[in-house]
C-alpha cells in the first residue's frame, strides 16, 4: 500500500526501533511508496511512511531495481567525501558528509542476515536512508 510521505521533522528525528517479522507489511508498503515516488526519488526510510523502525529500501544503481533491508548496520567505510543531498521529508538540499564503499549487514524479508560491500551512489543512498533510521537528518 502506498503511504503519504512524513514531513514532521521532530517526528523523523527519532532513532527507529529495529524490525521484527511482525514488520514485514510496512516493509512491503515502503516498496510500494518507492515505486509510486520513482520519479522523484531514490531510497526511503520507514520513518518517512510514518514507521518508526529500521527499514530501507533503495534503487540500485546497476541493475535499476528497488532492494530492501531489515536492520541495516554500516560496519565499514572508507574515502569520505562532501555530497549535496535532498529528502523527499525535508525541502532543500543540504551538504552530507559520505563514503565513497562502505560494507552493510542487514537482513532479508525472511530474516536471513547479509553483508554487502557498495561503492557510488548506491553507497550515497544507503548511507542517507540509514542515517533517516537513526534520526539523523541532513
Amino acid at each position: 500500500m502506498v503511504r503519504d510521505i512524513m514531513k514532521d521533522p521532530m517526528f523523523l528525528s527519532i532513532r527507529s526501533t529495529d524490525a521484527t517479522k511482525a514488520d514485514i507489511p510496512a516493509a512491503i508498503d515502503l516498496l510500494d511508496t518507492l515505486n509510486a515516488h520513482r520519479h522523484e526519488c531514490v531510497g526511503m526510510a520507514a520513518n518517512m511512511i510514518g514507521i518508526s523502525k529500521r527499514i530501507i529500501v533503495y534503487v540500485d544503481e546497476q541493475s535499476g531495481q528497488p532492494q530492501l533491508m531489515l536492520n541495516p548496520s554500516i560496519v565499514s567505510r572508507s574515502n569520505p567525501y562532501e555530497a549535496e543531498e535532498g529528502c523527499l521529508s525535508l525541502p532543500g538540499v543540504r551538504p552530507a558528509t559520505r563514503y565513497e564503499k562502505i560494507s552493510v549487514e542487514y537482513y532479508d524479508l525472511s530474516f536471513r542476515k547479509h553483508k554487502g560491500t557498495y561503492t557510488s551512489f548506491t553507497a550515497q543512498i544507503i548511507q542517507h536512508e540509514i542515517d533517516m533510521t537513526n534520526g539523523i537528518l541532513i
